[in-house]
């Protein structure tokens, strides 16, 4: 009888510590691209899924950086720049959180460091895994760049999406 209840009691700690352990994917995603990426990382960790959204969405001459007066160069020049965004979740229940965006500039879009700003205090408790999308750059440049910028983070290896 003993040994039946130490397997049971085995089993249960087993399911309440996959129950404790919660990931979330938060992700910002202006062209659909680093979306798709953010849903296969959930799909495989059975994880929640989270849009990061502006308040106002970015048109697609916004995003011309070509053109140094579009809203995206202009908030890509600013480093203080911080992009309203439409809503936060609660992040408190999630141990893992993947940070997911497209590189702009060699960083992340400034609309993360909104979201990130906007969390502080909850994220010092969590694993950040970074994760980007891009046609040509690595994601080493916006992985130090967060490192640097939020040191009391725990950052973990990012991840690029092509």
């Amino acid at each position: 009888m003993t040994f039946l209840l130490s397997v049971m009691m085995f089993f249960m700690a087993q399911v309440y510590a996959q129950k404790e352990s919660k990931t979330l994917v938060a992700y910002f995603s202006a062209t659909g691209n680093t979306r798709t990426a953010a849903k296969e990382i959930a799909k495989q960790k059975k994880a929640v899924l989270w849009e990061i959204e502006p308040s106002e969405h970015y048109t697609a001459e916004d995003l011309n950086w070509r053109n140094k007066q579009s809203r995206s160069s202009k908030e890509m020049s600013d480093a203080e720049a911080r992009p309203s965004i439409k809503q936060c979740t609660n992040i408190m229940p999630y141990d893992t959180i993947y940070v997911g965006f497209p590189i702009w500039w060699g960083i992340c879009p400034r609309i993360i460091n909104s979201w990130i700003d906007n969390n502080l205090e909850q994220l010092e408790s969590k694993t950040l895994v970074p994760f980007a999308t891009s046609g040509s750059s690595g994601i080493d440049g916006a992985v130090n760049y967060l490192k640097k910028t939020y040191p009391t983070l725990t950052w973990q290896k990012g991840i690029l999406k092509k």
